[in-house]
């Protein structure tokens, strides 16, 4: 007689060899025999949608060609964090959907027939919930694309449908950054959407942070209040004694971890930008983290909701900006736009809008700045050399905040984990990409974090060098773009360096690093992805 445990068992054995019919992978006994495929009476589970995973599962993808090893000319692939590799056989079937496929007729344009390892993010692995519209290239893939091509823009058609004109060779990188708004339109990574009052219409219109499609009354602002170009802001006084009492908190414990450089960076944003009593608004936070988790895209049922946290959110910055000290971006930005309380936004710009912006830009500096010392703490020489700087900075006067070698270090971090991996624009009419036309409406791709680690084209590429931003022209290097490039470069470029590598000296000069997690190799090929999260850093006092 049957038992209900043996029942339960049978029926799961069942469902074992129903999975192994579709996978094609053998089924073995509890012994370790191999033992034949489930038959017809096994009923299979139902067919899954197209690029969705079994529960628990990765998502599916058709076989595509075979994948180098790792370490197989790509030394960032010895790391930790490593890329899966693809099954091959020809006796695999094809999974229900495939990360990439042709895009239009060979001689319409170069296209990709399989998936390349992974274009779009790998494919043989769970992935976490991605934000809508988010793209990110995989490294193996496009050098793939290149082999595949040459450097020719590689029309490509990603998981979802949408359709990619990728850009391989710099020479297309120069024109991509050239372009006017007018050709191509920014598409804002969803990271500069929140918070903005300024919703972003169907062309792309909006104050994103990458492009610079702002009016030109708001352009002529952030230059004026940010001071664009200039090494050390004509406010660097108030800003750095703001760094210096902020940074207590980063020090005040043995270790440093995110939580911890997130809550001292954000109460030090929120004076720099609005003033000294803006420091303890816990209120003012939370309605800024919750607009920031909603991406500034206001839909479905917290429409109500998340447009009320906004108003509030508004109407306390603007109260803000209204008793704002000169020595403050807002204050600034209020000498620059007149009456605060103006209603003709059409012909003026609103200082409290900018001010919200400012700060959501600032939301990258807790991240940067932990990498930063991660990888000072993974090289003694270079953080002795920094602390020296550090050090002797207390004592140079009007040069205070210059800090060239840490700001080297800064802009290293970036180039090897940058802020905005991947941009994309739209094109707004008919463009001709290498003798091939496309119609309006194509969105380009930069990958910009696979040119800034291209080993084929960047001297050590996987290695953290800061000597190389000393070199006369790298900061116009078009390969190297923490910042973008001409007309779309960050108006705050200078003043977000000052600022990291401000922190970063108030934690070297009085403290060492001594151990890191996770631990990286100083001679080697670092990761190709660090998440801030997982950062814990060791201090010990000098």
């Amino acid at each position: 007689m049957r038992t209900v445990q043996g029942a339960a068992l049978d029926g799961l054995k069942a469902r074992v060899r129903a999975l192994a019919e579709r996978t094609g992978l053998p089924v073995r006994s509890t012994r370790g025999a191999p033992r034949p495929h489930a038959g017809p009476a096994a009923r299979p589970r139902p067919t899954e949608r197209a690029g969705r995973a079994p529960r628990g599962g990765a998502p599916l993808a058709a076989p595509g060609p075979a994948v180098p090893p790792p370490g197989a000319g790509d030394p960032g692939r010895r790391t930790s964090v490593k890329e899966p590799l693809r099954r091959t056989s020809a006796d695999r079937p094809a999974g229900p959907a495939a990360a990439l496929a042709p895009s239009g007729p060979p001689a319409a344009a170069p296209t990709v027939l399989a998936t390349l390892g992974a274009l779009l993010t790998a494919a043989g692995r769970p992935r976490p919930r991605r934000r809508p519209g988010g793209v990110r290239a995989s490294a193996a893939a496009l050098r793939a694309l290149r082999a595949r091509h040459g450097d020719a823009p590689a029309l490509v058609r990603t998981r979802s449908g949408q359709t990619l004109l990728v850009l391989l060779d710099p020479q297309d990188l120069r024109r991509f950054y050239a372009e006017p708004v007018s050709v191509l339109a920014a598409d804002p990574p969803q990271k500069c959407r929140g918070l903005s009052t300024h919703e972003p219409g169907r062309d792309a219109d909006g104050p994103g942070c990458a492009r610079g499609e702002q009016r030109p009354e708001r352009r002529r602002m952030s230059a004026d209040v940010l001071a664009a170009g200039l090494p050390v802001h004509p406010a660097a006084g108030p800003i750095l004694n703001v760094v210096a009492e902020e940074a207590r908190h980063l020090t005040a414990t043995g270790t440093l971890e995110l939580v911890r450089a997130r809550h001292a960076v954000n109460r030090a944003a929120r004076r720099i930008v609005l003033g000294d009593p803006a420091a303890d608004d816990d209120e003012l936070a939370g309605w800024l983290t919750q607009l920031r988790a909603e991406d500034g895209r206001l839909r479905g049922g917290r429409t109500r909701a998340a447009r009320s946290v906004h108003d509030k959110a508004r109407a306390r910055v603007r109260e803000y900006v209204r008793h704002a000290g000169d020595d403050t971006l807002a204050g600034r930005a209020a000498r620059h736009a007149g009456p605060v309380d103006t209603t003709d936004l059409v012909s003026g710009v609103d200082p409290a809008d900018e001010a919200r912006l400012w700060l959501l830009a600032m939301d990258a500096v807790p991240d940067t700045l932990l990498r930063t010392l991660l990888l000072l703490g993974a090289h003694p020489c270079e953080q002795d050399a920094a602390a020296a700087e550090a050090a002797a900075e207390v004592a140079a006067g009007r040069a205070r905040g210059e800090l060239p070698r840490l700001r080297a270090c800064v802009r290293e971090s970036l180039r090897l984990y940058p802020v905005v991996p991947d941009l994309i624009r739209v094109t707004r009419g008919e463009t001709e990409w290498r003798g091939v036309r496309h119609p309006a409406g194509t969105a380009v791709l930069l990958p910009a974090a696979f040119h800034q680690r291209d080993p084929e084209r960047v001297p050590a590429a996987h290695v953290f060098v800061p000597g190389r931003w000393k070199n006369p022209g790298a900061d116009r290097d078009i390969r190297m773009a923490p910042f973008s490039h001409g007309g779309g470069r960050c108006p705050g470029d200078q003043l977000g360096l000052m600022i990291t590598a401000a922190f970063c000296a108030e934690v070297l000069r009085g403290h060492r690093i001594t151990g890191t997690r996770p631990v990286l190799d100083p001679v080697g090929p670092l990761p190709v992805t660090l998440d801030p999260r997982g950062v814990r850093l060791t201090l010990t006092r000098r």
